[in-house]
């Protein structure tokens, strides 16, 4: 088997959404068939300097992460990237997918100068919480989220 990780292309879109879809604790907010609606999230990241990146195995896309580059009002304006919307399909998970989308991510981010890598995950994906910090993620802070209607 191989496993490339690359920046999604357009006819990624369906299967990447329903990968999100299928890994999240609101799967009933995800609209799979609106392309052009996370195709838009993709263009306005990579505007940006971001990237949604996808985990192709054998030409099947198993993984999806979104890398977002940001400038900090802190660290002296320095670069920080946030990684949002990390998924493994869950038939393929603890073969090292995951890891590889980590790592790709941290490689965009070192390459756009950020200085930190970041991320939140709910705290009931404890299995998720041990991977984080198998891979090198130290949890610093607790995340508060607040629904705005939509």
């Amino acid at each position: 088997m191989t496993l490339a990780v690359r920046p999604i292309a357009y006819d990624d879109i369906g299967v990447a959404a329903v990968v999100v879809r299928d890994g999240s604790l609101t799967p009933e907010t995800e609209r799979v068939d609106d392309v052009d609606g996370y195709w838009a999230a993709v263009v306005e990241t990579r505007a940006r300097g971001g990237d949604v990146l996808v985990a192709d195995l054998d030409g099947d896309v198993v993984g999806v992460c979104q890398v977002m580059v940001f400038q900090h009002f802190q660290h002296a304006g320095g670069w920080c990237c946030e990684l949002e919307s990390v998924h493994v399909r869950d038939d393929v998970r603890n073969r090292g997918i995951g890891g590889a989308l980590l790592a790709a991510a941290e490689e965009l981010a070192v390459e756009r100068g950020c200085y930190r890598t970041q991320l939140t995950s709910r705290n009931v994906r404890e299995d998720a919480h041990r991977f984080y910090l198998t891979n090198g993620y130290v949890q610093t802070s607790q995340g508060f989220k607040k629904s705005l209607g939509s």
